[in-house]
C-alpha cells in the first residue's frame, strides 16, 4: 500500500495513506474554479455598474457609476429628434385642392382633386409649399392647420425657376418654422421630413440620414416634368402626399423642401435646398412676388458628349442657342445679354469666375445673386476667351 508516515504533536509516529493522483487534480480544479468564479464576479459587477438602463429597469438609480458614452448620443440623438419635431410641427399644414366636375346627367359638384403639404413661414398667413401641388388656375385649395382650424387659400406666386411657390390664407398669429442652412448639409447627418402622408395623415413623421447632396434629377407627375438641380436627397421616407412639407434637421431648422421620390427605389426622396428659395420668399415679402435674376439667353448645358459630338472648343459651360421655334430665340431682345453683346454659339464658362460644369449651370449659380448685381462673364467665342460685364434683370 502506498502509504506516508508523519509525526504527531505527541511524538508518535502515524500512517497516512498517500492519495492518489487523480485526487490532487480534482483538488487543484476545485481551487482554479473558486479563483475564476470570483474574478468573474468582479467582472459581472463592473458590467452590471456600467449599464445604467438595467440599473434603472431593476430601480437601482442611486449607484454613482457613469453612462457609457454610446448610451448618452443614443439618449441625446433621440431627444434632439423629439424636440424638433416638436418645434416644427405647429406651423406645418396640410393642403386640399378641390375643382367643379360635371357628371353626365349636367350636375355639377365639387370634388377633391389633389393633396400636400406646406409650412408657415410668416404669421400672418403665407405658406411655402411645391409648385405641382398648387399649380392648377382651376382649382380651389384649402388649408388644415396642426390645430385644426381650416382656411381658403389664395396662390401667391409660383416660382418659374423650382418646384416652388407660396400660398396665403388670412389669419394672423401663426406659428413659423426657423429657416436653417442648407449650404452647411454634411453627407450622413440626421434628417427629419414632415408631412401629410398619402393626403390623410397629417403631420407624419420620418427620420433618416443626408445621403447625398447637389442632386439632378427630372420630376414628372400630374401630366407635367421639370428638371430639378442642386437637389438634397435623404433616405428619410418621402410619401406622396408629402411633397411641400419640410426637412428639417436636429435643431428643428427648415433644411429643405420635400419635391420628390425615386420611382422603383425604397426610402430615396429628394428635397430643394432651403437657401435656393431663401431669396424668393424675401422677394414674395417685400414685393407680393417672386423675382429671378436673369441675363436673358437660352442656352444648352455642356457635357463632355455633345462637346465632342459638335467639336466645341470647351467641355463645359452653357452654350448659347435658339429654339425650334421662331420665338425661342438664343439672346433676349433688350435683355442683359443683348446690352453685353453677347449672341448665339456663345459659350458661358464663368460667371464672376465661377465655373459653369454639368452640376453647376447657369441658372443655379444665377440663384445666388440678386436682380441689380453686376456680374462678369467668361465667355468663349470662336476659340478665344473674352470677358464682358453685366447687370443683372428680373425674370419677366
Amino acid at each position: 500500500m502506498n502509504q506516508i508516515t508523519y509525526t504527531d504533536d505527541s511524538g508518535k509516529e502515524q500512517n497516512l495513506e498517500k492519495p492518489k493522483k487523480g485526487a490532487w487534480f480534482v483538488v487543484l480544479f476545485l481551487i482554479l474554479s473558486l479563483v475564476m468564479g470570483s474574478i468573474g464576479a468582479v467582472g459581472t459587477l463592473y458590467v452590471f455598474s456600467s449599464n445604467s438602463n438595467l440599473r434603472d429597469k431593476l430601480g437601482l438609480k442611486n449607484l454613482d457609476i457613469n453612462t457609457t458614452k454610446t448610451e448618452k448620443l443614443v439618449l441625446e440623438e433621440s431627444s434632439a429628434i423629439t424636440d424638433a419635431v416638436k418645434k416644427v410641427s405647429p406651423a406645418v399644414v396640410s393642403i386640399t385642392s378641390k375643382q367643379n366636375v360635371q357628371d353626365f346627367f349636367g350636375r355639377v359638384f365639387q370634388e377633391e382633386t389633389g393633396g400636400g403639404t406646406g409650412f408657415i413661414i410668416t404669421s400672418d398667413g403665407l405658406i411655402a409649399t411645391n409648385k405641382h401641388v398648387v399649380s392648377d388656375e382651376g382649382a380651389e385649395y384649402t388649408v388644415f392647420t396642426a390645430d385644426g382650424k381650416e382656411y381658403k387659400a389664395k396662390v401667391q406666386a409660383l416660382d418659374s425657376l423650382n418646384d416652388f411657390a407660396v400660398i396665403k390664407i388670412e389669419a394672423t398669429g401663426l406659428p413659423v418654422v426657423d429657416l436653417g442652412n442648407s449650404d452647411d448639409l454634411a453627407v450622413g447627418q440626421w434628417a427629419i421630413a414632415i408631412g401629410n402622408a398619402l393626403g390623410e395623415f397629417q403631420n407624419t413623421v420620418t427620420v433618416g440620414v443626408i445621403s447625398a447632396t447637389n442632386r439632378k434629377v427630372t420630376a414628372s407627375g400630374g401630366g407635367q416634368s421639370e428638371q430639378l438641380e442642386g437637389l438634397i436627397q435623404t433616405d428619410a421616407a418621402v410619401n406622396p402626399g408629402n411633397s411641400g412639407g419640410p426637412l428639417t434637421n436636429l435643431k428643428g431648422q427648415v433644411i429643405g423642401i420635400n419635391t420628390a421620390v425615386a420611382g422603383g427605389a425604397e426610402s430615396i426622396g429628394f428635397a430643394i435646398p432651403i437657401n435656393v428659395v431663401k431669396k424668393a420668399i424675401d422677394s414674395i415679402k417685400k414685393t407680393g412676388k417672386i423675382e429671378r435674376p436673369m441675363i436673358g439667353v437660352r442656352y444648352v448645358q455642356i457635357t463632355k458628349e455633345i462637346a465632342k459630338a459638335n467639336n466645341l472648343p470647351v467641355d463645359h459651360g452653357a452654350w448659347v442657342l435658339k429654339g425650334n421655334n421662331i420665338s425661342d430665340v438664343a439672346v433676349v431682345p433688350g435683355s442683359p445679354a443683348d446690352k453685353a453683346g453677347i449672341v448665339e454659339n456663345d459659350i458661358i464658362v464663368k460667371i464672376n469666375n465661377e465655373e459653369i460644369t454639368e452640376e453647376k449651370s447657369l441658372s443655379s449659380i444665377l440663384q445666388h445673386y440678386n436682380v441689380g448685381d453686376e456680374v462678369e462673364l467668361t465667355i468663349s467665342r470662336k476659340g478665344s476667351d473674352i470677358k464682358v460685364k453685366l447687370k443683372l434683370e428680373a425674370s419677366k
